[in-house]
């Protein structure tokens, strides 16, 4: 399991297109639905407090003008909280954090000895060939002189979402071994299908996407050790914790480390990571489409983060009465 080093949290921007079934409502369902008032004197405190942010979470969802899927694990104890779990997104600059898990397995390879794999270490010379649009890190260095690491190329897709950083770096770990590690951890609806700016491949049909509950699986496995050694997943989750801008952070105290990635198209926003909080550590996932405002999808995104973050916060300082023991980030 994963023991994060201190840090800052924070977020980024995206790009990308979209495709998605409409579900314009649902149902927010957790590990236990909500029980009768002739029964809650039995329920534990903690439970009643998890009813509120499903309450909450439902009421979010009613207010947004457009569509949402969620995805919310309590990473101490496995609870989940979903509302559309399942329904097929697209997933914008999300996806990229599914290209940062296969540089690191590649790095993990060599590092067992094999050879013909993308290393963090391996040096790129910028191409003016492989800049494309929405890259304002790689489109101001100098081609043909300036030389960079993966791990650099990877922290531009991760601080900035760097589209050009992200294309190399695709091409350097191959789009096939991106999904065959998705197929590995029994993603099926999760899949890279093109380049990041390839207008042409998404009118074809070719997007990246995902479901709420694949990525908040994929984040999980990720914790949990099943997909790097210990060291590569500290520096997994240390690389995404890069600040950035994004929504999940929004109403989170600034000290408290946040490894997440947002995403953005017309119509679309999303942001998902793990968030650090004290003693309780948690998934989220929020992704949004057929927005009529997008600002309202970035508002919703923080509203939900905000109110998971309230929770896992207080339940990680309190005893199971409720009763607080331990200030925030007091040892």
């Amino acid at each position: 399991m994963y023991n994060p080093p201190l840090m800052v949290k924070s977020v980024a921007v995206v790009y990308t297109v979209l495709l998605l079934p409409a579900l314009m409502c649902g149902q927010a369902s957790s590990a236990s639905s909500a029980p009768s008032a002739r029964i809650q004197g039995t329920l534990g405190q903690s439970e009643l407090l998890w009813q509120k942010l499903d309450a909450t979470v439902q009421q979010v969802n009613r207010e947004l003008n457009g569509t949402m899927g969620v995805a919310i694990m309590d990473l101490t104890d496995g609870r989940t909280l979903l509302l559309n779990p399942d329904a097929v997104f697209a997933q914008a600059s999300c996806i990229k954090v599914t290209v940062l898990a296969e540089l690191y397995c590649q790095q993990q390879q060599s590092e067992e000895g094999a050879t013909g794999v993308a290393k963090l270490s391996d040096l790129y010379t910028v191409n003016a060939s492989d800049l494309v649009a929405d890259s304002s890190i790689m489109g101001g260095l100098t081609p043909g002189v300036t030389r960079v690491t993966n791990r650099d190329l990877a922290t531009f897709m991760v601080a900035v979402s760097d589209n050009s950083a992200t294309n190399v770096l695709i091409d350097r770990v191959g789009m096939q071994n991106v999904n065959a590690m998705l197929e590995s951890l029994g993603l099926t609806h999760t899949r890279l299908q093109r380049k990041m700016m390839d207008v042409k491949a998404a009118q074809q049909g070719r997007e990246n996407l995902s479901t709420p509950r694949e990525m908040m699986t994929f984040f999980a496995d990720l914790y949990q050790g099943k997909v790097l050694n210990k060291s590569l997943t500290d520096k997994y989750f240390k690389q995404l914790a890069t600040p950035k801008e994004s929504d999940i952070p929004h109403f989170i105290p600034d000290d408290v480390m946040i490894a997440n990635k947002p995403g953005e198209l017309a119509g679309v926003r999303n942001d998902m990571g793990v968030v650090f909080a004290t003693n309780r550590p948690f998934v989220i996932v929020v992704m949004t489409a057929y927005l009529q405002h997008e600002r309202n999808g970035n508002e919703a995104i923080a509203k939900i983060a905000g109110a998971a973050y309230e929770y896992f916060d207080r339940v990680g300082r309190s005893s199971e009465h409720g009763r607080i023991v331990n200030e925030r980030n007091s040892h």
